[in-house]
C-alpha cells in the first residue's frame, strides 16, 4: 500500500503513534492522495441489504455473508471462560479487519461498475435490539453504507437511500403484492407470483423494487402517484449535474 502510494505522488503528513484495544502499538501516517472522477460503465443498481447474503444486487450478483464473528464465536467464548482476555480481543480485531477488507473490496468493486447507487433503508440499529443482533453486527451494514457514501463521493458517483417497505413481497414485473410476507415466510427464498406467473429471487426481486423507487421522482406529500411530477430535490439535482458534468468532460 505504501509502495502504491508513493507511486501515485501521495503527499504524507506527520505521523503519529497509536495502540489498540489489544495493547499493540501502530505507526499512524495520514496520506494526502487526489483522486479522478469519472463516469461509470454502468448507469444504476439497486441493493438489498440482508442476513443470509449481505447484498444482493439488481443485477443479480451477490455477497455472501462469510460470519466473521459467528465462525470464532466458540473460540472466543473459550478463550473468555479461561481468563485469556487479551486473546479473546485479539480473535475480535481479527473478525473486525476480515469484516472490513471484504466490505472495502465490496464497496470498491460497486463504486466502479456503477454510476448511480441505490441502497434499502434497512436500520442496523434497530435491529441489533433484536434477538438477531449477533447475525446484524456481523454484516456490517453501516459500514458498508460509510464506504459507499464517501468512497462515491471521491469517484463522483451518486448514492440514494430509499423505503425497502413492501420491497420483498412486492413482483417487480408487474407490481402485484404477492410475495412472502412475516416472520414465518423468511425461510421462503424464492417465489411466484400470482398475478404474471414470473419467478423471482426474494433478495435479487427485493433490490430491483428499490431499484425503481430510487429513480421515481421525490414525492412533496408521500401521497402523489408516480407518474405525477414532482420537484427533484437538492440531492437528485447535484447527482444530475454532477454526472453531467463528468459526460461532457468525458
Amino acid at each position: 500500500m505504501f509502495e502504491q502510494d508513493l507511486l501515485d505522488g501521495a503527499r504524507w503528513k506527520c505521523g503519529c503513534f497509536a495502540q489498540d484495544a489489544v495493547g499493540d502499538w501502530w505507526l499512524c501516517l495520514p496520506v494526502e492522495r487526489s483522486f479522478a472522477q469519472s463516469v461509470a460503465q454502468n448507469d444504476a443498481v439497486g441493493l438489498d441489504l440482508g442476513l443470509k447474503d449481505i447484498v444482493a444486487t439488481s443485477d443479480g450478483e451477490k455477497l455472501e455473508a462469510a460470519h466473521f464473528y459467528r465462525n470464532i464465536e466458540l473460540k472466543i467464548a473459550q478463550a473468555q471462560r479461561r481468563g485469556h482476555k487479551r486473546k479473546a480481543r485479539r480473535l475480535h480485531r481479527t473478525a473486525a479487519r476480515r469484516r472490513k477488507d471484504a466490505l472495502h473490496k465490496y464497496s470498491r468493486k460497486i463504486v466502479d461498475q456503477y454510476q448511480t447507487i441505490i441502497v434499502g433503508d434497512v436500520s442496523s440499529t434497530r435491529l441489533a435490539k433484536t434477538r438477531m443482533a449477533k447475525s446484524v453486527l456481523d454484516t456490517g451494514w453501516g459500514m458498508l453504507k460509510t464506504q459507499l457514501l464517501y468512497k462515491s463521493q471521491q469517484a463522483g458517483r451518486c448514492v440514494r437511500v430509499v423505503s425497502e417497505r413492501n420491497t420483498t413481497r412486492t413482483c417487480s414485473s408487474c407490481g402485484a403484492r404477492t410475495g412472502p410476507t412475516g416472520l414465518d415466510m423468511c425461510a421462503v427464498r424464492i417465489w411466484m407470483c400470482g398475478e404474471c406467473g414470473d419467478t423471482h429471487d426474494r433478495d435479487v426481486n427485493a433490490a430491483k423494487n428499490i431499484l425503481s423507487a430510487g429513480r421515481m421522482p421525490p414525492s412533496v406529500s408521500g401521497n402523489e402517484s408516480s407518474s405525477s411530477a414532482a420537484p427533484t430535490s437538492l440531492a437528485n439535482r447535484r447527482c444530475e449535474s454532477g454526472k453531467s458534468v463528468l459526460k461532457k468532460a468525458a
